[in-house]
């Protein structure tokens, strides 16, 4: 299976049912009244994080997302039908992000966040029954579902990650210690995608994450392991492992910085991380040399020495590896949602915008939502639309903005022809004058 860990997704959401315009006629019931109901909600797209997934393949093979809209409204106050929730699962550490922002990081099994919203249904004609209208022939259409490109991103949850030049014995290292099998070859780049694998020692298990190599100029995209880099931003602690044949003309003893500063310019969080130095390949003759070296040039880090051919030094490892994650907390915190007061910010009103082509724009939540709503076949619907657009002052705001008789308006994705409200002048009756006697 391929290993796909970033993707742009299309959700669209279910649009709500129209609501229905009908009045009550039985036989014997001179007065009937409307008894049009109201629609049925739009169905929601939902990601929701699922354990049991390790790669975004399933989602990329149909990227386009759409939910069921919901059923119109009846006669007799029927309700139209809600539609069901499209529930999508994609696997664990997913980010979602909405126009470049992180909205969500379903970072735990069973986390889930509504990608699009369903629209509500449109009010039948019974909804809009009062004591001075007792028969409106007035009915909403739905609410269109919410449209959106979402960008995922997986980022890998593991405990420890193994980081170095390729070639330095990554793979290796993780097939001795895990039941994971990795391709293991004698040539830089043999790992071409994240691999992980559980690791138990004297009754503690972590997740280990073993990534491409990076080399040099990483950051500014040279190789593979930029591309996967993101992948241990989540881990705890790193293991970075140094190859006693060196890797090119770097040094041993150099590639320990070369690799830090990587890692720096790809993100600061993660060059903060506490890492151990492991020389690998201990049953080479140049590795004891190196690893004396080393020793002597880094004498405030811990550093072990290891084979996974003979299993030499890896009890040690491991023993460092198991001591320092029970001292550290399980969940580094990588996204923090916005508080109530802070997540919802309600943009209230409008905005009156002239386009390039001349047309004038109106922006706004419930102008758009309206209009888009609104069934412009009714004639009680535009009178409506004209006492709403009166009452918050959008008349006031074109006229303002220089709309002129005849000038298109386009809100959301209608167009409308702007004519001013014509006043009615309503004759004053004057008071018959007394007969003279």
């Amino acid at each position: 299976m391929s290993f796909v860990d970033t993707m742009r997704v299309q959700c669209r959401a279910g649009s709500g049912g129209d609501g229905c315009l009908s009045f009550r006629r039985e036989k014997y019931v001179e007065f009937g009244g409307p008894d049009g109901g109201d629609g049925g909600k739009g169905g929601d797209v939902i990601l929701v994080a699922d354990g049991n997934l390790s790669t975004l393949m399933d989602l990329a093979r149909h990227p386009h997302l759409t939910a069921e809209d919901g059923g119109n409204g009846k006669g007799s106050n029927k309700t139209g039908a809600g539609a069901e929730d499209l529930v999508v699962r994609v696997p664990v550490g997913t980010l979602v992000y909405d126009q470049g922002r992180l909205v969500a990081d379903l970072a735990r099994p069973g986390d889930r966040i509504i990608a699009a919203r369903g629209g509500r249904g449109g009010r039948g004609n019974l909804s809009f029954k009062t004591h001075k209208n007792t028969a409106p022939r007035i009915a909403e259409k739905g609410e269109p579902g919410r449209e959106v490109v979402l960008r995922l991103e997986l980022k890998l949850l593991a405990d420890v990650g193994l980081v170095g030049f390729p070639n330095a014995g990554k793979s290796s290292l993780l097939s001795r210690v895990s039941n994971a099998r990795p391709k293991v070859a004698p040539y830089p780049f043999t790992t071409l995608s994240p691999h992980l694998g559980l690791v138990n020692h004297k009754g503690a298990s972590f997740v280990l994450a073993d990534i491409p190599g990076l080399i040099e100029g990483a950051y500014q995209g040279k190789g593979l392991g930029d591309e996967f880099l993101r992948h241990i931003e989540r881990t705890r602690l790193l293991v970075h492992l140094i190859d006693p044949m060196g890797y090119g003309d770097c040094k041993p003893e150099r590639s320990v910085g070369v690799i830090e500063s990587e890692l720096r310019r790809f993100s600061k969080s993660l060059a903060a991380r506490p890492r151990a130095l492991v020389v690998t390949k201990t049953d080479l003759p140049e590795a004891a040399g190196v690893l004396k070296r080393i020793k002597a040039r880094f004498r405030r880090r811990r550093i072990f020495g290891v084979s996974s051919v003979s299993g030499n030094g890896v009890s040690e490892l491991l023993d460092y590896v198991v001591g320092e994650l029970s001292r550290m907390p399980k969940d580094p915190v990588t996204f923090q949602p916005p508080s109530r007061n802070g997540l919802a910010k309600v943009h209230k009103g409008f905005e009156v915008l002239r386009e390039p082509d001349g047309l004038y724009r109106v922006a706004g939540g419930f102008v758009e939502r309206m209009i888009a709503m609104a069934n412009f076949a009714q004639p009680e619907t535009v009178e409506r639309i004209q006492k709403a657009m009166k009452r918050i002052g959008l008349d006031k705001a074109l006229v303002r903005a220089g709309v002129r008789p005849g000038d298109t308006v386009r809100i959301g994705r209608m167009e409308l022809e702007w004519r001013p409200a014509v006043k009615r002048m309503h004759a004053r009756r004057k008071p018959l004058a007394k007969r003279k006697r």
